[in-house]
């Protein structure tokens, strides 16, 4: 009884919650490797995208609720989506038809369209924090949990609940859909090879009639979809607060350089590790070595390997000694 009960603890504490929280880094992986591979050069202002799309996606949200539209009991958030997706896609474009392009023109070296992107990281941060403020939003609605800690209690009789939110389960479903949906288009389509062919050999791609500017304006079409969905499932599991999504970039490209960077599956499997380290340094020990250890042996305190204030340093350590001892992650991406 007590194995169950640690096994229903270490599920409900760190299993569930770094998976979800592994997929939404997952997605947001994705988008920075999908534009160094292909437009070659490390966006910064990634996370503060993520920012936006979600804002905009928050805005409708509130401006359905207030005419009485609601998907039951799913988020209504998930209606908005596809206006926050189009309203982060118009903001990108802007930004690059206004800044990238030129740049792009005078063949700046990648260092230079970083030090760029950080400016217009800033420039989309105030942006945001205008729009919506500084304060914490919460926009989630619907049902609360898919099973509660009580209900798994009175159904099993152990003396540890699981608590499955649907906000978790959610995160899981629609970033499998939106992954599947990647890969399928990269793989597939014309437009989705002619991207990979782009990020293999450019000059070899424009010699084979491959138009560059189009390469261009799907790649950001895409990346403002993967940057919205993943800061919307976000701010469903853990609210939304501006300043958040901006310290979200240290893991997001952390998962990206883990995985390999360049490499889209390697960028879901980078999501996964950040997620689980971060979750399982910082997760107090305390009660799964309770029902496993003999009283004698129960540590006296929380048995925090590092408390949840410096989960980030968690990344930024993995980072380093990815970066120190393997630079090309674990799928060989492009070395950093």
């Amino acid at each position: 009884m007590d194995l169950l009960n640690a096994i229903v603890a270490l599920l409900n504490f760190v299993i569930v919650p770094a998976t979800a929280y592994g997929a939404q880094l997952a997605l947001g992986a994705l988008g920075v490797t999908l534009i160094y591979g292909i437009l070659r050069f490390s966006n910064f202002a990634h996370g503060d995208t993520m920012a936006f799309g979600t804002t905009i996606t928050i805005l409708f949200t509130w401006w359905f609720q207030s005419l009485g539209v609601s998907l039951g009991p799913l988020p209504t958030a998930l209606l908005a989506l596809p206006f926050g997706i189009a309203g982060a896609a118009l903001l990108m474009l802007g930004t690059d038809r206004v800044v990238y392009r030129f740049y792009r023109a005078q063949k700046a070296v990648p260092v230079i369209l970083v030090i760029v992107s950080m400016g217009v990281m800033f420039v989309y941060n105030g942006l945001v924090r205008f729009i919506i403020g500084v304060d914490e939003q919460r926009f989630d609605d619907g049902d609360r949990f898919i099973i509660s800690a009580r209900d798994f209690k009175e159904m099993t009789g152990l003396d540890e609940g699981l608590a499955l939110k649907s906000t978790q389960a959610i995160t899981l479903v629609v970033a499998a859909i939106a992954v599947a949906l990647l890969f399928w288009f990269l793989n597939k389509t014309r437009t989705g090879k002619s991207m990979r062919a782009f990020s293999d050999n450019e000059d070899l791609a424009l010699l084979s009639g491959i138009n560059p500017e189009r390469v261009v304006v799907v790649t950001w079409l895409i990346v403002a979809a993967l940057a919205t969905v993943a800061g919307t499932l976000y701010g469903l599991d853990k609210g939304f607060k501006p300043f958040v999504y901006f310290q979200l970039l240290l893991p997001i490209f952390a998962a990206a350089i883990v995985g390999g960077l360049g490499s889209p599956l390697g960028a879901i499997a980078g999501g996964f590790v950040i997620a689980y380290s971060e979750v399982m340094i910082t997760y107090a020990w305390k009660k799964v070595a309770g029902y496993l250890l003999p009283e004698s042996l129960e540590p006296d305190g929380l048995a925090q390997l590092l408390s949840t204030d410096y989960k980030f340093a968690v990344s930024f350590a993995i980072l380093v000694v990815v970066l120190l001892f393997k630079p090309t992650g674990l799928f060989k991406g492009q070395s950093v």
